[in-house]
């Protein structure tokens, strides 16, 4: 074994694909949880308090997006750095980089909080919240803000439970929630009668349930990445700043990801309402509360890759860091190819559970999925890709790649698409610009280069 882990993963020696099945099947099962909810939650509030709450959720969104890309983020750089410093018999390294990236994590997470709770009309008017959606809005919105904390540690606490070799606890992590957030959602919805003040409710007493196992994990069970105790010295201080900052290098694609989800519901939201009113955004709400499905399958299958990927590139074997990107890629396509074609051909079904059919948006929701789900066979392929840039320390590139992705084509596509398509090119802006950046990847790939683990992370003595 290279190290003593919970779940007897061998990232060094064991087969590629035994290996990658050993962390993608717990992680994917934890995220579809994730999902149920997502869709779960939506059919509650589209069935008990309508398109206005649909709508209303998918206007705070980019909120959950912002904070789980914070999340996603610090845990995508210090997995990263832990994983070389792992493959390099240097444990104390990765448990102090480890330790440091909870501590910012909890310091965010209370000062967004803060921030959110003073400006709460002043945030809502950023996020596009008409008049008319103002109080509902609102409602969701300020019981909504604890969980901004609660998923910080948990999407963190994710990366570092597999990266110690228990998927199968961090897959837990996620059901649990998942299940406690599906039940409180029906009883606060329907038997209480709390709208979306039940909703905000029930997804923070679900998040809190994660947050307990996370810590319950990394203080009882962990045995490769338990916490440090860390010096508060001015030079243990400075030193911490460098290392959290070079992660943060890491991981920002990561956080860039999740930025680009926002700017597609901010844009989509904008643009669905300014062309069609209010029953456009709630019709395009619909594909929002989709698009988790399709990314979350996509980020299981970057999040199961990454530790493989990175504990060898820290070992230098590149081998077996080219056989698990090909394997990776291989699975995106097939996943893509599998839930484009189901959507596609299911459309009115799937709307079916978030609207009823004599709905205004239900037409055009059940009309737009379908040109939407054709962006599904090219994202698997990109979120790979950048997700492997961010597994070698190619940063750069991988922000890049995101950037050009998820914000620039968006963006123009957004603006363009609906003068020369009219309607139907509002629901293309996103699969158009999956389907460019597919082809500028092969530039990206010549770009790489194959740098040494890089030894920037600076460990503080006991």
């Amino acid at each position: 074994m290279a190290y003593d882990n919970r779940d007897n993963i061998d990232f060094e020696n064991g087969d590629i694909r035994r290996l990658f099945r050993s962390l993608f099947i717990p992680t994917l099962l934890g995220m579809l949880f994730n999902i149920a909810f997502v869709l779960t939650d939506g059919i509650f509030v589209g069935h008990g308090i309508g398109g206005a709450g649909l709508a209303s959720i998918n206007l705070i969104a980019p909120i959950m997006m912002l904070v789980n890309g914070v999340g996603a983020m610090l845990g995508i750089g210090a997995s990263v750095v832990a994983s070389i410093h792992l493959s390099q018999k240097n444990n104390k390294a990765a448990r102090i980089n480890i330790t440091q990236s909870f501590w910012v994590a909890l310091i965010i997470g209370i000062l967004l909080g803060t921030v959110l709770y003073a400006f709460p009309n002043t945030v809502m008017h950023l996020l596009g919240v008409s008049s008319t959606l103002h109080d509902i809005t609102r409602e969701y919105y300020l019981w909504f803000i604890p969980t901004c904390l609660l998923l910080l540690v948990e999407t963190l606490g994710m990366y570092v439970i597999r990266l110690d070799g228990s998927p199968n606890f961090a897959m837990m992590s996620n059901i649990i929630p998942a299940i406690t957030n599906i039940v409180l959602d029906y009883v606060f919805i329907f038997p209480c009668g709390w709208g979306l003040m039940g909703a905000a409710l029930a997804t923070d007493i679900g998040g809190l349930v994660g947050v307990v196992m996370v810590g319950y994990y990394m203080l009882f069970k962990s045995k490769t990445l338990k916490p440090y105790r860390l010096k508060f010295t001015i030079t243990s201080l400075r030193l911490s700043i460098r290392n959290v900052g070079y992660m943060v290098k890491i991981g920002f694609s990561g956080l860039l990801g999740e930025i680009a989800i926002s700017v597609m519901m901010l844009m989509g939201n904008w643009m669905f309402a300014t062309k069609i009113g209010d029953d456009g955004v709630a019709a395009y709400s619909v594909v929002c509360y989709l698009f988790p499905l399709m990314y979350m399958v996509y980020l299981a299958i970057s999040q199961s890759a990454q530790p493989i990927i990175s504990y060898n590139f820290g070992l230098r074997n590149k081998q077996r860091v080219k056989a698990m990107l090909r394997f990776a890629l291989t699975t995106a396509g097939l996943c893509g190819l599998i839930i484009g074609s189901v959507l596609m051909i299911a459309s009115p079904v799937v709307v079916s559970a978030f609207l009823d059919h004599d709905a205004p948006a239900f037409n055009l929701a059940s009309q737009g999925l379908v040109l939407f789900a054709i962006g599904f066979l090219f994202s698997g392929l990109n979120i790979c890709a950048i997700g492997y840039f961010q597994s070698v320390e190619q940063s750069r590139i991988a922000s890049m790649l995101m950037v050009i992705r998820g914000i620039i084509l968006p963006v123009i596509c957004f603006l363009l698409l609906p003068q020369w398509f009219g309607i139907s090119g509002l629901w293309l802006a996103i699969p158009v610009s999956e389907f460019i950046t597919l082809l500028i990847q092969p530039i990206m790939f010549r770009l790489h280069r194959w740098d040494n683990p890089s030894n920037k992370t600076i460990t503080l003595t006991p």
